[in-house]
């Protein structure tokens, strides 16, 4: 090697002895230094890496089962499958495609764009099963180890969470969640952080070993339903076509067998999994995804995304809602409110101050960009008011009202909160004729823009629970488990078999189904 160094230095007439030996140092520490690199890239890849015969699709892989392995020994510690929203956060989305793609197998990083989720898990778990069937050791121990990754904002995060929950795997995969959108309350809540990540080899590689390292954590999911009279004339779907929010790729009519169906009425339903919330906060949301849908050009950095929202909460009226926002509107004047605890029977009203303009029901401690509307309530006011901390996986969900910006920018005080308003285990929402003609909804960071009733007859929208997800934490998650021993109180949740006769036909809401988007849909319009 140094005499061939030499030759070519020489050849080019420069340089001295000395400056020859020297630079013939660098060059070997350099390449030493590179190799090392790659020996350490190549271990970081086999802890990741899926081969092809499980993976690849069968119309690539038409000898899928030629690769097969009987050495479980062999299998990655932490095999993953990547969903990567390639047009969330502007061109970060197409960045982090490509870097997890020169890292890992290009079968194993799935751009959402032009693949959807329900259909590479089916397929990949049909191939799991049947290699499993064959003996297939190494495929049992990937189908045992499996993670999932997906990179996108909150709502293409519930979209992964909603099939894999309807799937019915039979290990189902837990889920880490990369902050692309501009919110992103899912990863924040599960220590993933809320800026968007780097794109470049390093941070990738940190990612995944986060990722291996991670702990799982149980998270609850509740199933929403919504019911309307069919208008005797007109459109009957609750929006307009082109004002369709994404949210409701989750809600799709209940079939005609279906129990919960009622003559004479459409039933919509879906579910979430961090919040779902009514009122004017719901408003900005929907302004932001309605200007973001007209001109995607502004929206392609995080920054700008979020000093747009700020600026839409200023002219949507929220720091003045007393003045700009009619009082026909608050919720109190808008909906009856009820709730039912765990092992209760009856419906109770919930009582609702008067000025509360917007009502959060939520599950994970991150709203609005991280924000925890529900706090952090000392002992003694979690015993006056029949209340338990605030967990993820407790069978409850937290409800807030707020009435104002103001009031909302509390929150960043260290001990700031919202109106606590209950704990439940499931909520209903009874919209009767009023003076507002329509509110605004959102589940989970997608918002939509709902008709209220014209006539004598009511919209209802019932809240309820439905099971539960695995979702992937780090140590500096900040949701609470009751399993967790770091949790600051731990108790054991009612375990009363209590439901109503049609709980076996809520328990099929059917994401992989009603998360499937129509032919066409834009992936852009996804945060």
């Amino acid at each position: 090697m140094e005499t061939r160094f030499r030759r070519d230095k020489l050849s080019s007439g420069s340089g001295s002895s000395k400056e020859l030996k020297n630079s013939f140092r660098t060059f070997v520490s350099r390449s030493k230094e590179y190799a090392m690199r790659d020996e350490k890239l190549a271990k970081v890849i086999k802890e990741f890496y899926i081969p092809d015969y499980i993976v690849a699709p069968e119309e690539s892989n038409s000898s899928s089962c030629s690769g097969t392995s009987d050495d479980e020994d062999d299998a990655p510690s932490c095999p993953v499958i990547v969903f990567i929203n390639s047009k969330s956060g502007g061109q970060l989305g197409r960045q982090l495609l490509i870097t997890y793609r020169s890292l890992l197998n290009q079968n194993q990083v799935i751009d959402l764009g032009e693949k959807k989720p329900d259909k590479v898990l089916h397929e990949v778990y049909a191939r799991l099963h049947k290699l499993k069937c064959n003996g297939d050791q190494f495929a049992a121990e990937i189908e045992k180890r499996l993670r999932i990754i997906v990179a996108g904002g909150d709502g293409t995060a519930g979209w992964l969470l909603g099939v894999v929950s309807d799937l019915k795997l039979p290990q189902p995969p837990p889920i880490a969640t990369v902050p692309l959108g501009t919110g992103n309350n899912l990863p924040f809540a599960f220590g993933w952080g809320k800026k968007n990540p780097g794109t470049d080899r390093l941070s990738v590689e940190a990612f995944l070993e986060q990722v291996r390292t991670a702990k799982e954590m149980k998270i609850d999911s509740w199933h929403i339903i919504m019911r309307m009279r069919i208008p005797k004339e007109g459109s009957f779907d609750p929006i307009a076509p082109l004002e369709l929010p994404h949210s409701l790729h989750a809600f799709h009519r209940v079939s005609h067998s279906d129990s919960l169906n009622m003559d004479g009425y459409h039933t919509f339903r879906g579910g979430f999994w961090n919040y779902f919330s009514m009122g004017m906060d719901a408003q900005i949301s929907y302004a932001f995804h309605s200007e973001r849908k007209l001109h995607p050009e502004k929206f392609k950095n995080q920054l700008v995304n979020q000093s747009t929202y700020l600026k839409l909460g200023c002219t949507q009226g929220w720091f003045l809602a007393s003045v700009f926002h009619p009082s026909s509107r608050n919720i109190a004047q808008l909906a009856r409110v009820k709730i039912m605890k765990v092992g209760q029977s009856q419906w109770v009203d919930l009582d609702i101050p008067r000025s509360v303009r917007s009502i959060v029901c939520l599950n994970l401690p991150s709203f609005s960009g991280g924000l925890n509307p529900w706090g952090k309530p000392s002992h003694k006011k979690l015993l006056d008011r029949d209340l338990t901390p605030p967990y993820v996986d407790d069978g409850f969900f937290e409800v807030v009202g707020f009435r104002n910006a103001w009031h909302g920018l509390v929150l960043y005080a260290p001990n700031g909160h919202g109106t606590r308003l209950a704990q439940a285990h499931r909520i209903r929402f009874e919209f009767r004729k009023g003076a507002a003609g329509h509110t605004f909804m959102r589940i989970d960071g997608e918002p939509w823009k709902q008709p209220l009733p014209v006539d004598d007859d009511k919209v209802v929208v019932e809240i309820s629970h439905r099971g539960q997800v695995t979702m992937l934490a780090t140590p500096s998650c900040r949701s609470r488990s009751v399993c967790d021993p770091s949790s600051p109180t731990c108790y054991q949740e009612d375990d009363s078999d209590e439901e109503d006769e049609d709980w076996e036909e809520r328990r099929k809401f059917g994401a992989a189904d009603t998360f499937k988007f129509p032919d066409g849909f834009d992936i852009a319009q996804l945060s």
